[in-house]
């Protein structure tokens, strides 16, 4: 049984997740949120388990409703440097830092928790359990796939619009034809693979 989630959340509760990071391109990005008690947000779940209209217009609720939010990222070339689990971690303590508003406490999803002066856990499936993560959830992924969008027109034939970044079949193949762009992640595996075959095919 997953733990249950305290039954009043402490006042100013801060609710943190990432979105991107199983992507192959493209930056991690985290966001957290202290939902306002008097001014409730219906819906929030998970934000995988929501369509990608759903997820929008929630997405504008939770900006407008709650007492506060942000969204930070940590770049590609961050995450080549110190990993993606570190990567993610900076850029959640970039959007607690950036708040504006002192939380009473910080409730992350997963397993890790990111440097901060607040008190601080990790809640397994805490994006399926407390409603600030779920906030953060939505606000992170609706974030991260708005910027894909835009990197799509900066980096055509790799399909970024539609996939996101993430390994699926498009990408690979797309990755394997046309090599890694810029925004591509050089310290995963499949795109280390990208750039061995292409040396190959293409030796200076």
């Amino acid at each position: 049984m997953p733990p249950r989630p305290p039954a009043d959340p402490p006042s100013r509760q801060c609710g943190v997740d990432e979105a991107g990071r199983g992507p192959l391109a493209g930056a991690v990005y985290a966001a957290a949120v202290i939902l306002d008690p008097s001014r409730p947000v219906p819906g929030l779940r998970d934000s995988k388990l929501l369509d990608a209209a759903r997820r929008e217009a929630l997405a504008c609720a939770i900006r407008s409703r709650s007492l506060a939010w942000a969204v930070a990222t940590a770049t590609v070339a961050e995450i080549d440097a110190m990993n993606i689990l570190q990567a993610s971690l900076a850029a959640m303590a970039r959007a607690i830092d950036s708040l504006g508003v002192d939380p009473g406490e910080v409730v992350v999803d997963g397993l890790h928790v990111p440097r901060t002066a607040w008190p601080s856990r990790a809640i397994v499936k805490g994006d399926r359990l407390v409603a600030a993560i779920s906030a953060a959830s939505i606000l992170a992924k609706t974030a991260r796939d708005a910027e894909m969008v835009a990197l799509d027109a900066r980096y055509p034939g790799y399909g970024f619009a539609r996939h996101k970044g993430y390994p699926t079949a498009e990408h690979l193949a797309a990755l394997r034809a046309l090599g890694p762009c810029e925004i591509h992640r050089r310290s995963f595996g499949p795109v280390r693979e990208a750039i061995a075959q292409r040396e190959l095919a293409f030796p200076r």
